[in-house]
């Protein structure tokens, strides 16, 4: 018989990020948090000496990195990547990794990738995909846009235009606020007047992306293969 939570073991050597993820944790209906450790080692002992479920952990730490403790883990554990860098992405996921979040992490990101974990693990049924969707104000109307449809975002002064599959909308906010509503792991801001989603772009070069007819301007400061990188994980994630 399956336990009610998902004990849940935090391996991340920043104290600061440990506070994050473990606050995550602790607010999680789903999770249990066992324990909080900053190196690999210890995990190993940790997870050979108590009941781990699910493991969310950092790659890049002093020693023993996150991918020898995968190496070494000889019992069926889900595991969450959180880390700062998408360069380890392909990686990660030939370990079998449940998901890959990038920091900082937002909270419906997170709930989504422990939802994933509940449905492996068994704990809930498999649900009928959910759509997401982004609210805004727009001519005077409240309106809710479903986020897969969502081509880019454009600065125009004190508006943001948003193209999406369907229409064109003009709405009275800060590319930071819309930023801060949509996944940072499927959109990424790649110019100071553009937000875009991953999952639509065709092509790319080092000073621009193609979105269907559309040629959108990438800023110098993005490295070609940090993007690179970006655009795999959203690859990887993109279910629908």
């Amino acid at each position: 018989m399956k336990d009610k939570y998902l004990n849940t073991l935090v391996v991340e050597n920043s104290k600061v990020q440990q506070t994050v993820i473990s606050q995550l944790v602790r607010n999680h209906g789903d999770l249990n948090l066992s324990a909080i450790c900053n190196n690999a080692i210890d995990a190993g002992r940790i997870v050979k000496n108590q009941k781990i479920d699910l493991i969310l952990l950092d790659i890049e730490m002093p020693g023993i990195n996150g991918f020898n403790l995968l190496e070494s883990l000889d019992k069926e554990i889900q595991v969450i990547i959180i880390t700062a860098n998408p360069n380890h992405a392909l990686k990660a996921f030939d370990f079998g990794v449940t998901d890959y979040l990038l920091k900082p992490v937002k909270t419906g990101r997170f709930n989504k990738a422990i939802k994933k974990s509940c449905i492996i693990y068994g704990k809930v049924p498999e649900p009928i995909e959910e759509e997401e969707f982004l609210k805004v104000r727009s001519n005077m109307n409240n309106r809710k846009l479903n986020i897969r449809e969502i081509k880019w975002a454009e600065a125009l002064g004190d508006y943001v235009k948003i193209i999406t599959e369907n229409e064109n909308l003009i709405v009275l906010s800060s590319m930071k606020s819309i930023s801060d509503k949509l996944h940072n792991d499927i959109f990424l801001r790649i110019h100071i007047s553009y937000i875009v989603n991953l999952n639509k772009i065709e092509k790319f070069g080092c000073t621009s992306v193609e979105v269907g007819q559309y040629q959108l301007p990438m800023s110098k400061k993005q490295n070609l293969n940090c993007f690179w990188k970006r655009w795999i994980i959203s690859k990887l994630n993109y279910t629908g």
